[in-house]
Formats: C-alpha cells, structure tokens, sequence
C-alpha cells in the first residue's frame, strides 16, 4: 500500500546532517568562477531569491545533488528537490548534533551557513574543494540562504491539490529496498500534511536485522525513537539508538504501537505493511560496510 504507492512515484518521475557538507556538498560545477549559480541552459525558471523553491533550483539542485541525492548521499542527507526541505529543517546536523542544518530564524545557528561561510568547528567549507580546486559560494548568493532562514525557513508554498488531498506519505529515506553507504543516522518519513504531534507517545517502532535467508529471519533488534520538530511537522524522524551495522534491515512499528498516524485536521493513514506476523514494516533497506 503505503510502500507500493511510494514505489509508483519513484518510478514515475536534501545529523547538512551536514555532515550534508561535511562529506561533499556538490562539486562547484554549478558555480561560475564568482561563486554565483550557474543554472542548466544558462537561464533559471525561478531568479535567486530568499524563498526555498528558488534556493532549490538554483542552488540545491544544480550544485549540492551533485553529491547529496539518491541512496549514496553523504550520511543519507539528499538535497534533491523531493527530500531537502525535509531533511534539513529542524534536523540536528550529525556532525555538531547541537545544531540543527537549519534553524528557522537564526541563521548563525544554522550549521549550513556555518559550512558554506567556513566557519563551522567541524570540517572544510563547502561546496567541497572550496577554495582551493572549486569556487565558494558568493556572499551574495549564500545571503539569499540566510534570508529566507530569518524569514523562518518556509517550505515551498503548497498548491491547492496538496491541501485538499488526503493525508498520505510522499516519501521514505532510506526505502524501496535501497543499499545505503554507512548507517543511516534515521529514517525520515513525509507527508502531505502537518502531523498531530500530541500522538507521537502512541507510535513506537524498531529496526530489526535480517538473516540472508528466503524467510525473513530476525537476528537482532535495535530500538528507536519517533521524533517530529516543531519547525517541520510534515516530518517522522525515526532514530536508532544506537548505529546500524551493516546487513539488511527492516524498520517495523512496534506490535502494541498504533500504525495510524494522524494529521492535525483528524484524518489518519496505515504507516507500512504487514509482515509475516501482523507487525507493519516502514522501511526496508541496506546497510554497506564502510571501506
């Protein structure tokens, strides 16, 4: 159901845990030699302005997804159009996990601009090889970022289909039985709607290491813990308690958790499938060994 559908999508068509830069943040291809964006076919749909649609396109996508999209991404941070917002608003960075990416009205907290200026405690500015092999962001263009976060980090405006749709998961990182590089340090979850936090004790969920078998076969658990900030309540956070090694894994609601997550309007949706016993699975994936 919920899986199938998210299957559809992706078919059809970003704890900057940053370490989002602290990996790799995009190569400087899509800057020119000032440090300004350079869009795809030499014009943009959407001028640099201080709002995260245009911020995407001009700058997420065409120069941070060279690295931070798909089930390589540094540290599962992808900045690809479907995943930023969601992964960065109000996400702790892993690197400095007192600072969230982004901090809605505070962008000298904010742990991305912290990166992009060079000033972070925790590795090299970025985009990587900036300033050496690569051009840096201009001050200019990394003020466009800094702006639209004082004006408290708004998502792209919604269209009317989204508000009137029922509420329904729009994606899973990491899902679709995708083979991660490293421990994912959680699995984030979106939705079409704001959630009803109040829920939240009633969800509970873990992540169970599989034996390579025909039948599934359970060969450890981990713990988790469901967390939705304040400053994006379209996003489940599940985080486990401690780091994944590597082999194949599920995340499954806890079997006395209810699997109906609701949205703040009351409506609700099944979060996962049933598996072998009853219990819904959420996510399914690959953990790699690191080199």
């Amino acid at each position: 159901m919920i899986s199938r559908t998210i299957n559809a999508l992706a078919r059809g068509g970003v704890a900057l845990s940053l370490a989002f830069l602290a990996a790799c943040a995009g190569n400087g291809d899509g800057l020119d030699a000032n440090g300004q964006p350079l869009v795809p076919g030499g014009s943009a749909s959407l001028p640099l302005s201080a709002d995260f649609e245009s911020i995407q396109e001009n700058i997420f996508t065409p120069i941070c997804s060279v690295c931070h999209a798909g089930a390589s991404a540094p540290e599962g941070l992808r900045l690809d159009a479907a995943d930023s917002y969601n992964l960065l608003v109000g996400v702790p960075s892993t690197e400095v996990p007192s600072l969230d990416r982004v901090k809605p009205g505070d962008p000298t907290d904010s742990y991305i601009i912290q990166k992009l200026q060079g000033h972070a405690a925790v590795g090299a500015q970025m985009p990587d090889g900036c300033p050496t092999t690569q051009p840096c962001l201009s001050a200019a263009t990394i003020g466009f970022i800094q702006q639209w976060i004082t004006n408290g980090a708004p998502p792209a405006a919604a269209t009317a289909a989204t508000v009137s749709a029922p509420l329904a998961v729009t994606s899973i990182v990491p899902d679709s039985m995708e083979s991660v590089n490293g421990p994912p340090p959680q699995v984030m979850v979106a939705f079409n709607h704001e959630l009803d936090v109040s829920q939240l004790a009633t969800y509970s969920a873990h992540f169970e290491k599989l034996a390579p078998a025909a039948a599934p076969t359970v060969i450890d658990q981990v713990p988790a813990r469901m967390t939705v900030s304040s400053a994006n309540l379209r996003a489940l956070m599940i985080w486990p308690v401690q780091p994944l090694s590597a082999g194949h894994y599920r995340l499954v609601m806890d079997a006395a958790s209810s699997s109906q997550i609701s949205d703040i309007a009351g409506q609700q949706v099944t979060l996962g499938e049933p598996d072998e016993r009853g219990e819904n699975v959420i996510s399914t994936f690959d953990v790699e060994a690191l080199p």
